[in-house]
C-alpha cells in the first residue's frame, strides 16, 4: 500500500511546484535578449542589427575608443570580436587580461558608446590567428585530441568556456545586467570538419552547444556555419553572400555573421579588394530576403603584432579591405557608402522585422522584395536587378525607377528610393601621413651561433614545437662533419656535401670560414 504524505507537507510541495513552473515560464517570456523567426528580440523589441568585427587584440588599447565609435558613426550596432584563448591563457591555469588582451575594458568600451557586443568564446576561433586561437601547452595535455569528443580536450574546452563566462557576469556586462553582450557563440565554422571528423565529430559539437547553453549566460548562442546546430542555438551563415541561407528551424532568424569585406593577406600575393558596390549589394540582398543580423567581418581588421598571425602565409597586416583600414583610418568610399546603406535599412527597421516579404517579378533580372502593413498595403520596398551587365528602367506601383546593373534600390516608404547600392555618391579619399617624431622600433636577435645551457646533442632531427613551446619561430640544428687528410686525396676529388632537405635556411663553414646559405 503507497505511503501518503501529511496534508501540509503535500500543500507545500504543491505550492513549490507551481513557484518553479511560474519562474520557468517568466525566465522564457522577460528574457532581455530572446529571438523568434524575424530578428533578435531585444527587451520586447524586434531588431535590425548591423554589426562589425574589431578583434581587441589586433589594434592597441588606445585606439580602441576611436574605433569603437567610428564603428558607431558607421550605422553599426553592434560589436562583435573572437575571444583568443592563447593570449589570455599562454601557461595553463596562469591568466593574462591586460594592455591589448583586456577583454573587459574593450567591452566596456563599446557599452560607454551605446554599442551592443556579440562576444565569440570560441574558444577554437580560427580568424587566421597562431594554433586557431589554442595555447601551445593543450597540445601536451594526456590523451587530448582536439575538436572532437574527447574527455581531455572537452574538459579544458569547458574550463575556458566558463572562465570567460563567469568574468563577464561578475562585470555585469551581459545584457540583463545592464551590460552590452547580447549574444555569445561556441565553437567556429566546425560543420564543414563534421563531415571528415569521424565519429566523435557531431556529438562534440552537440556537447559544446549544450554546454554553452548550461553557462545560462541570458543570452541566445550561435554557432556558424553548424547546418545541425541543436535547439536552442542559431546556426548561422559565413561568406561573401549569403541571401540563399535559411536557418534551420522556422522558429530561428537568419544571421549572417561573416560578411566578408575582403581577404586576409598573403605574404607575397597581391592586397584583396571588394568593391564597395558589390559588399552593400550583399548586404541589402540578404535583408530583403528576411536577414536581420548582418556583421562585417572585419570592419576594422589591424595588425597580427607579435607572432599572431597563423599558417605559414599569413602577412602582418590583418587589413583586409575593411571600413576602417588598419591604421584606424575611414576608408573611403567603402565606409560611407556602407554607412548611408545602413541608414536606409534603418528608416524601414519597424516594418522589417514586423512580418516576411512578398516577391513581384519586375521583368527577367528584377523583382521586387515588398514588406506589407498590417492592413495590407505596401510600407517598404527592395528594388533588385540581378544582371551583372545591363541598367533597367523597371515600373512598380505606377512609378518608374531605373535600376544600375547589380544593383538594389531602398524604398523605405515604398515610394522614395533613398539608396542605391551600385551608386556611390561618397567620394573616394586617400588617408593622409604624417611623419611621426617619436618612434622606436623595437628589434629582437638570437645567437646562432653560439652553445648555451639550452643547447643538447641527439641523433635525428626533433620537432621544434615540443622544443620551443611557441616561444621561438627558430630551432637551429648544428652538425660537425670531420674530413681526414686519406679523404681528401681519394680518387683525387674534392668530397661532396649533400644535403637532401632543410627547414628554412642552411649555412656552411668549412675551417671556420662560411661557404655558402641557402634558403629554402
Amino acid at each position: 500500500m503507497k505511503a501518503m504524505a501529511p496534508p501540509l507537507v503535500a500543500g507545500v510541495l504543491l505550492l513549490l511546484t507551481a513557484i518553479v513552473a511560474f519562474s520557468l515560464a517568466a525566465s522564457s517570456v522577460n528574457a532581455a535578449v530572446s529571438y523568434d523567426h524575424r530578428s533578435l528580440v531585444i527587451n520586447g523589441r524586434r531588431r535590425i542589427l548591423i554589426s562589425g568585427s574589431i578583434h581587441y587584440p589586433r589594434s592597441t588599447p588606445e585606439m580602441w575608443p576611436g574605433l569603437i565609435q567610428k564603428a558607431k558613426d558607421g550605422g553599426l550596432d553592434v560589436i562583435q570580436t573572437y575571444v583568443f584563448w592563447n593570449g589570455h591563457e599562454p601557461v595553463k591555469g596562469q591568466y593574462y587580461f591586460s594592455d591589448r588582451y583586456d577583454l573587459v575594458r574593450f567591452v566596456k568600451l563599446a557599452k560607454q558608446a551605446g554599442l551592443y557586443v556579440h562576444l565569440r568564446i570560441g574558444p577554437y576561433v580560427c580568424a587566421e590567428w597562431n594554433f586557431g586561437g589554442f595555447p601551445v601547452w593543450l597540445k601536451y595535455v594526456p590523451g587530448i585530441s582536439f575538436r572532437t569528443d574527447n574527455g581531455p580536450f572537452k574538459a579544458e574546452m569547458q574550463r575556458f568556456v566558463e572562465k570567460i563566462v563567469s568574468m563577464m557576469k561578475s562585470e555585469r556586462l551581459f545584457e540583463w545586467q545592464g551590460g552590452p553582450i547580447i549574444m555569445s557563440q561556441v565553437e567556429n565554422e566546425f560543420g564543414p570538419m563534421e563531415s571528415v571528423g569521424g565519429s566523435g565529430a557531431k556529438p562534440y559539437a552537440n556537447w559544446a552547444a549544450k554546454m554553452a547553453v548550461a553557462t545560462n549566460t541570458g543570452v541566445p548562442w550561435v554557432m556558424c556555419k553548424q547546418e545541425d546546430a541543436p535547439d536552442p542555438v542559431i546556426n548561422t551563415c559565413n561568406g561573401f553572400y549569403c541571401d540563399y541561407f535559411t536557418p534551420n528551424k522556422k522558429n530561428k532568424p537568419a544571421m549572417w555573421t561573416e560578411a566578408w569585406t575582403g581577404w586576409f593577406t598573403s605574404f607575397g600575393g597581391a592586397v584583396p579588394h571588394r568593391p564597395v558596390e558589390d559588399m552593400a549589394f550583399a548586404v541589402a540582398r540578404f535583408i530583403q530576403k528576411g536577414g536581420s543580423f548582418v556583421n562585417y567581418y572585419m570592419y576594422h581588421g589591424g595588425t597580427n603584432f607579435g607572432r599572431t598571425a597563423g599558417g605559414p602565409f599569413i602577412a602582418t597586416s590583418y587589413d583586409y579591405d575593411a571600413p576602417i583600414d588598419e591604421f584606424g583610418l575611414l576608408r573611403q568610399p567603402k565606409w560611407g557608402h556602407l554607412r548611408d546603406l545602413h541608414k536606409a535599412i534603418k528608416q524601414a527597421e519597424p516594418i522589417l522585422v514586423s512580418g516576411d516579404p512578398t516577391i513581384q517579378s519586375l521583368g527577367n533580372y528584377e523583382k521586387a522584395y515588398v514588406f506589407k502593413s498590417k492592413n495590407g498595403a505596401c510600407a517598404a520596398a527592395f528594388l533588385s536587378n540581378y544582371h551583372m551587365n545591363a541598367a533597367v528602367k523597371v515600373r512598380f506601383n505606377g512609378r518608374h525607377y531605373d535600376l544600375p546593373a547589380w544593383s538594389i534600390s531602398i524604398l523605405p516608404d515604398c515610394k522614395t528610393a533613398v539608396f542605391n547600392t551600385a551608386t556611390v555618391k561618397e567620394p573616394t579619399l586617400l588617408p593622409k601621413m604624417h611623419p611621426v617624431v617619436r618612434f622606436a622600433w623595437q628589434s629582437y636577435s638570437e645567437d646562432t651561433n653560439s652553445l648555451d645551457g639550452n643547447a643538447f646533442t641527439k641523433n635525428g632531427l626533433v620537432e621544434q614545437l615540443s622544443m620551443t613551446w611557441d616561444k621561438s619561430d627558430y630551432l637551429w640544428y648544428t652538425t660537425y662533419v670531420s674530413i681526414g687528410a686519406n679523404e681528401l686525396s681519394k680518387n683525387g676529388q674534392w668530397p661532396q656535401l649533400t644535403i637532401y632537405s632543410a627547414g628554412h635556411s642552411m649555412q656552411v663553414f668549412v675551417n671556420g670560414k662560411s661557404y655558402g646559405t641557402s634558403t629554402f
